[in-house]
């Protein structure tokens, strides 16, 4: 921590604090996630967790780690300052985001997601505040506690995971054998609250959540209907039978035709026939109009230009190492990241055509321009009060650490603490979030007008 000055608390959970800090170097703004002690040491795993994914998986809608380091027994997470998530923009546009900025994050946040499904990997927590998003309207996927890799059939996950919000009906009947199908449930979910400006499904419990499944998506499967009524949590309790329309779009009335179309592919009720994240990619919502055509080559530019404002930060070991390597840092950044998957081959191509200037980057210091969201009050009288601070992830109480589960090593740390001192994850580095006591959000029923601003 002698490397940077702290410039302020930004939040603090159960699991941490993340503290506002200015690398004395640079001036680069970063965010510091200082993980808290624990007896039961489930917060060093979930540290633990999310430092190995982040090493090994690279892309450029994934949240990327500068470093970590230990100091006083404590885990620190270094990462880009960043305080704009999907969450904030929901608080400033109530009614939901327009049509073409949602398509764009959606593209962007799919791809994220059939990075990590291609490399065997779920997620178990996407929503809203766990997508970051830049000034430059690039989205990342962050928060990666709650992530594993897929087991082999027959193994047993963790079965209490993921926000409840967004939890898919497996997961609430505490089936063990799911599986990809969790992360589009939740996507499907998510996509409904960005259209809209509202949670598709608010709930204070999982029978209430149960309930608002049946009524609002479709009856369970017999397979869960069996789990369902097996369970003693659930003893003495029958859901209701509800006729759905099988047309999406009647389903969904208040969504774009084609938007719903691609929900009710993510919203089944039986896993094996949610639509998978490479089929969404494809799907006409994306490939109509030439979308993704004209979408490619903005998000290049994009990608090259935050490349170029973004910088490797390394703390200085001594004044003629950090000398040497100097030169070599301006230009490791953006290779990394341009190299990180298909669109990066593309990006590297075009970065080799170019004047090696466009190798060695300048690296700009002193600030780093960060959303400052101003508070925004709603029609209806829904004060978002939350929107003048930044917005960092929740992970719902409700959502347990991953504990005793079988061991699939990903890239293991070198250090016995789980931790490698002086570790440099390059790529794009973006502030990931933490629990904020007291961010929960509740509704009374599922007419009433929830805001984002109230505890989740």
């Amino acid at each position: 921590m002698e490397l940077y000055e702290t410039l302020g608390k930004v939040g603090e959970g159960s699991y941490g604090t993340v503290m506002k800090c200015k690398h004395k170097d640079t001036g680069k703004i970063v965010a510091i996630k200082i993980f808290c002690e624990n007896p039961e040491k489930s917060v060093n795993k979930i540290a633990t967790r999310e430092i190995k994914f982040l090493k090994q998986f690279r892309h450029e809608n994934l949240v990327n780690l500068i470093e970590v380091f230990r100091q006083k027994k404590k885990i620190h997470l270094v990462f880009e300052f960043i305080d704009h998530t999907v969450l904030d923009e929901l608080q400033h546009y109530c009614h939901g985001l327009e049509s073409k900025r949602l398509k764009k994050y959606l593209f962007q946040i799919l791809r994220a997601i059939e990075y990590l499904h291609n490399n065997n990997v779920i997620h178990r927590d996407i929503k809203p505040e766990n997508i970051l998003v830049s000034q430059l309207g690039i989205t990342k996927l962050c928060d990666f506690g709650f992530a594993r890799t897929l087991a082999a059939p027959g193994d047993i996950y963790t079965d209490y995971v993921a926000t409840r919000w967004y939890r898919a009906p497996e997961l609430v009947l505490k089936d063990t054998s799911y599986g990809k199908p969790v992360d589009i449930w939740a996507l499907g979910c998510m996509i409904i609250e960005m259209a809209t400006g509202n949670p598709y499904l608010p709930c204070s419990s999982d029978l209430d959540l149960l309930y608002k499944i049946v009524l609002k998506v479709g009856n369970l499967t017999p397979h869960l209907q069996s789990i369902f009524s097996k369970s003693p949590v659930f003893a003495g309790v029958a859901l209701p039978q509800v006729q759905h329309h099988k047309n999406a779009r009647k389903k969904y009335p208040k969504l774009n035709g084609l938007l719903a179309d691609l929900v009710h592919a993510c919203l089944q009720i039986d896993p094996s026939e949610r639509i998978s994240s490479t089929d969404l990619l494809h799907h006409e919502y994306f490939t109509r109009d030439g979308f993704i055509e004209k979408f490619i080559p903005e998000l290049k530019a994009k990608l090259l230009q935050e490349a170029k404002v973004n910088s490797f930060i390394k703390p200085k070991e001594n004044s003629k190492e950090n000398e040497c390597i100097k030169d070599k840092k301006k230009s490791n950044y953006t290779n990394t990241l341009l190299t990180t998957s298909v669109l990066g081959k593309e990006l590297e191509k075009d970065k080799r055509s170019k004047d090696t200037k466009a190798r060695v980057l300048k690296v700009k210091g002193g600030k780093g321009g960060t959303l400052e969201p101003k508070k925004v009050v709603c029609e209806g009288g829904r004060s978002q009060q939350n929107a003048s601070k930044p917005s960092f992830h929740t992970v719902s109480q409700d959502a347990k650490p991953v504990i005793n589960e079988p061991s699939h090593p990903v890239n293991p740390i070198n250090n016995s603490n789980g931790v490698k001192h002086d570790l440099h994850a390059g790529g794009s580095m973006v502030m990931p979030p933490i629990n904020i006591a007291g961010s929960h959000l509740v509704t009374s029923n599922t007419n009433s007008n929830v805001s984002h601003s109230n505890l989740r």
